[in-house]
């Protein structure tokens, strides 16, 4: 980097307000693109039981998560091909491109029909408008920072930058507001049914607010310059990754800064909310509102990381952000759980399940696709152990005898359900209600639901349950409904054979008598607690992600800057920091830990601090108008 000279601390000329005005408009238009990025992430839930709904919950959520990752992987191909674009036609132009293809691909999300509707086809096409929205933020976030980098005086590109570092976390947080307020207004059900394709197709206003701000937007200075003196970069992606001198930049600026900054980003923002909701339990409004006040408390800090780190340097600040989170990940997730359900936490501090099991029969249920099966008795039970966050222990059993689960004073057999051919579904419904009955009277805060019981099977539900202690005579006497063959089908209370030459008949609501599922009271959260623990993780992200823009810029010459650092963040981001949520859910299912997962942002922000401590430079000094 002969080419990049440093310059005193020479304090520079206030921007003017029309420069100011440029980049508040550049910001504004990045947050509604990351809004309509981050919508999935925070409706994934119901996106996966929308358009994956044919595979069980597990599955279908980590399905979510990939589709979810799917916008992340193709973002360094975005970088690629938008980055090549800002260095050869200009930042504005491109800008143009990025939020059209954007705003078009959430807003059809909206309308997209799911697989009870047509088919396969509709997590193909889902899939499909989340990496085209992943290309458009690919040339997105490179084009925003170096603009406003371009514009920013001398010594206070931390403090500029850092209000395009906002935008991610605002766009999340105008995302949970208007998920909030459809909520309330709607309901719950009538959310998860269709209101919580609203915000998506509000998505469309925020467009033309977007293109008409991005058309009053003027070109770069420094580009317009470098374009007027005839010294644009004829092939931008040649001369940035063509050359060792430029690669290697790229390499470090991956490796020793945006790799362990995203994985603490993703954790603290999106792996939060998926732990609130899917692994304690919280139900999704309560858990949207908690992180959306720690996203208010938190996201000043952007600019108080972005200001110091033009008077102390990027890299401290950088550094120390890695370092915290790394020591502190696992007490925090773990506070979290006392706060947010801490009917669960001392379930877990205090209950272990045994499987005693031949330990040919148990695999490493590694399957972050979902598409793996596991067959065996162990597997099934420690998979279903899994599922309700509950610590297990394996001993080793006798070889070719099934797996068996104790759980305090009982012992309930497991199955394999090969071998069970098609008393499968019977057997897996005996060994679950075994299960969830003994974690019940251990203390896990599992709640019974009501049960639909359709007349010719009411006998049978009654002799099934006996701890229900019901006499058929009195449930008959109560007032039941009357449901049609085709609806009694439909909500999968008869098979189609079973209702053949039904016209209708009684359906009886049986208290208490249906399948259990795990909760979070809402009488028991602390929410000051909860909120507590999510603004410390958002301000680790404050650290990390805070300075990165003004450090990336500072990297890498004018001419081939937007496609530079657009590369190396989007791998970062999109790969290591998109993958985490899957991942980590798959980790910990995986293990049987709830926590297990953390070890993923924890090693690879402990690659990056190594690597930055030892070889990243401080860059806050340098004079990115002379890096030719």
């Amino acid at each position: 980097m002969a080419n990049v000279t440093s310059v005193g601390r020479t304090k520079a000329a206030p921007m003017t307000g029309e420069e100011r005005k440029v980049i508040f408009a550049s910001s504004l238009g990045t947050v509604f693109e990351w809004y309509d990025f981050y919508l999935y992430g925070s409706l994934a839930v119901y996106i996966g039981a929308t358009f994956f709904s044919q595979y069980p919950e597990t599955t279908r959520n980590i399905f979510a998560l990939l589709a979810f990752a799917a916008g992340f992987l193709v973002r360094p191909f975005g970088a690629l091909v938008f980055g090549r674009l800002g260095d050869l036609v200009g930042r504005k132009y491109t800008f143009l491109v990025t939020i059209l293809i954007m705003g078009l691909s959430t807003f059809l999300v909206g309308i997209l029909p799911g697989a009870a509707t047509i088919g396969i086809a509709a997590p193909i096409i889902l899939i499909l408008l989340r990496m085209l929205q992943g290309l458009a933020l690919g040339g997105e976030y490179g084009g925003a920072a170096t603009y406003v980098a371009e514009h920013a005086p001398h010594g206070r590109r931390g403090y500029f930058t850092s209000w395009i570092q906002t935008t991610a976390t605002l766009g999340l947080f105008l995302s949970l507001v208007v998920i909030l307020g459809v909520q309330f207004a709607l309901g719950k059900e009538a959310f998860a049914a269709w209101g919580w394709r609203i915000p998506f197709l509000v998505s469309v206003v925020l467009l033309g607010v977007s293109v008409w701000i991005r058309l009053k937007m003027n070109e770069s200075p420094a580009f317009k310059k470098m374009k007027a003196e005839g010294k644009t970069s004829k092939a931008p992606l040649k001369e940035a990754f063509g050359t060792w001198k430029n690669a290697k930049i790229g390499i470090l600026a991956l490796f020793g800064a945006t790799m362990g900054q995203a994985v603490v980003w993703y954790c603290g923002q999106f792996y939060a909310l998926f732990f609130l909701q899917n692994i304690l339990k919280v139900d999704g409004q309560s858990a949207n509102i908690m992180v959306a006040i720690s996203l208010l408390i938190g996201t000043s800090f952007f600019v108080i990381f972005g200001l110091l780190s033009d008077k102390i340097g990027r890299k401290p600040i950088i550094m120390a952000g890695l370092l915290l989170a790394m020591l502190t990940y696992f007490p925090l997730f773990k506070a979290m759980t006392w706060t947010a359900n801490p009917a669960l936490a001392e379930a877990q501090a205090t209950v272990r399940a045994t499987v005693t099991a031949d330990p040919a029969d148990c695999t490493f249920q590694f399957n972050p696709t979902g598409t793996a099966k596991f067959t065996t008795s162990c597997d099934v039970a420690t998979a279903f152990l899994t599922r309700n966050s509950v610590p297990y222990d394996i001993v080793p059993g006798p070889a070719g005898q099934a797996a068996a689960v104790k759980i305090g004073d009982a012992t309930v057999p497991s199955y394999d359900t090969v071998a069970a051919g098609a008393d499968a579904k019977a057997k897996a419904s005996v060994f679950e209600k075994g299960i969830n009955m003994a974690l019940h009277d251990a203390g896990y805060p599992l709640q019974r639901g009501a049960a639909k019981v359709p007349e010719s099977k009411l006998d049978g539900f009654v002799a099934a349950n006996p701890e229900l202690s019901l006499d058929p005579a009195t449930v008959r006497a109560s007032a039941p409904a009357t449901m049609t063959a085709d609806e009694l089908v439909a909500a999968k209370l008869l098979t189609a054979e079973e209702a053949a030459g039904v016209t209708s008949m009684p359906v009886y609501t049986v208290a208490n008598g249906g399948t259990y599922s795990m909760v979070a009271d809402p009488q028991r959260v602390n929410w000051i607690g909860t909120i507590a623990v999510l603004t410390v993780l958002v301000i680790y992200v404050t650290m990390v992600y805070g300075p990165i823009a003004a450090l990336l810029v500072e990297l890498f010459p004018t001419r081939i800057r937007y496609s530079g650092m657009s590369l190396p963040y989007h791998i970062g981001n999109g790969w290591f920091g998109g993958l985490l949520p899957a991942m980590a859910f798959a980790m910990s299912a995986a293990k049987g830990d709830i926590y297990y997962g953390l070890w993923y942002p924890i090693i690879f922000a402990g690659i990056t601090l190594v690597i930055g401590m030892l070889f990243l430079p401080e860059t806050k000094d340098r004079d990115i108008h002379a890096m030719d």
